[in-house]
């Protein structure tokens, strides 16, 4: 049972009641499409009046479309509903240490407009570039929020960044940057939480109906983003989920991005694996990794050594997770998922080794974003709010 908080409680009043029947309305035609308002009365037992009032209402806000009559099964033919999804409502910012990628998309989730360029260390030139983007995406006025996600330790409560290891950023009032110079509420969030936010609600059905679990995003870092109760687990000012620099050995093939050889992250992220491979092969660079899983695939040996050993050390870090916290399932996600037919076994069996007889395990499975998932982590921070009843901004 949930404690109140006395010191920021508000009492339930009409317009909470009215707005917590009209998110559950809304959730019933996005996961349920297409449904009849009969079908959501009956499942929810809302009186039909009230469901007609709220489908109404969000028919007029843009947000629900009706699309034709269904089968009779006895009686007037119902009226079917969808979510109305034509046209762009939110915009993604992705900054990664390699590249940043801004799109929309709509209510729905899909990637409209799409453009990328080279993440300038420099921030101010970087920013320069994203408002840039931002302004030609929005002018057909139809853009209700930016999401950005990045891959450092953020407070969302600000919308500030408060350190990005791969660049030393510092400090920087992003979301307020970006707010003023386009005009637009900014939502900010570390990659991995925006992620594990993305997977909530735009995931596979059986992975969404968790209320609990861990999400580890694998790239040039290592993140975890946290999932407790069907929502994000942030920490003091959004410090949560920093599980990349927890000790898991030494002498790591990479340094972390903290500096350090001893890091999770150093062992089990992107550049780990593709270090291993560079001695392995005696080569004098290293591949891009979604080469070294392309030569892997195809059947190369030491291109697949290099990943089964990385992702035996995803698999202690994961062990870990899983008596620390007992999720109901830690999910995978990067572009390591494209590999899970090589991976999946290393993974599996030193976490069933691993976590002690009697503790209860969790299911391990890839991600079931489709496309770019730190990008859909972006905009999910903007599209959750209209699903979630949250104010952006």
């Amino acid at each position: 049972m949930r404690r109140i908080d006395l010191r920021t409680v508000q009492a339930a009043n009409l317009h909470t009641i009215r707005d917590i029947n009209r998110q559950i309305v809304l959730n019933y035609v996005r996961e349920r499409e297409p449904i009849s308002r009969a079908t959501i009365a009956r499942e929810t037992a809302l009186q039909r009046s009230t469901i007609s009032e709220i489908v109404e209402a969000l028919t007029g806000e843009g947000l629900v479309e009706e699309i034709g009559e269904g089968k009779s099964t006895g009686g007037r033919r119902p009226t079917l509903l969808r979510l109305r999804s034509i046209g762009p409502i939110a915009i993604g910012v992705n900054i990664t240490p390699t590249y940043t990628t801004i799109a929309t998309s709509d209510l729905a989730g899909v990637a409209l407009q799409r453009e990328s360029f080279q993440t300038d260390p420099i921030p101010e030139r970087t920013l320069e570039r994203i408002i840039e983007v931002i302004r030609r995406f929005s002018d057909l006025g139809s853009i209700e929020g930016v999401g950005v996600s990045i891959p450092g330790l953020v407070n969302p409560a600000t919308g500030g960044v408060i350190f990005v290891p791969y660049f030393k950023w510092r400090d920087l009032p992003i979301a307020e940057t970006i707010s003023k110079a386009t005009g637009l509420p900014v939502t900010i969030d570390n990659d991995a939480n925006a992620v594990a936010l993305a997977e909530l609600w735009f995931g596979r059905p059986d992975i969404r109906d968790a209320r609990d679990f861990i999400f580890v995003l694998v790239a040039d870092g290592v993140g975890t983003g946290i999932i407790f109760d069907g929502q994000v687990y942030r920490g003091v000012r959004g410090a949560a989920g920093e599980f990349g620099h927890m000790i898991v050995g030494s002498d790591a093939p990479v340094p972390c991005s903290c500096g350090n050889d001893d890091c999770w992250e150093a062992f089990a992220s992107e550049r780990a694996a593709t270090a291993r491979y560079q001695t392995l092969s005696g080569t004098s660079s290293a591949p891009d990794f979604e080469t070294l899983i392309d030569r892997a695939l195809a059947g190369e040996q030491k291109a697949r050594s290099a990943l089964t050993e990385t992702a035996r050390y995803l698999a202690i870090g994961i062990s870990n997770l899983v008596v620390g916290l007992s999720p109901e399932a830690v999910i995978v996600g990067g572009a390591i998922t494209r590999a899970w037919s090589l991976i999946e076994q290393s993974l599996t069996e030193k976490i069933e080794r691993s976590v002690r007889r009697g503790l209860p395990s969790a299911r391990i499975l890839p991600s079931t974003l489709n496309g770019d998932p730190t990008l859909m982590g972006a905009l999910s921070l903007v599209l959750t709010s209209k699903f979630s009843g949250t104010a952006m901004g």
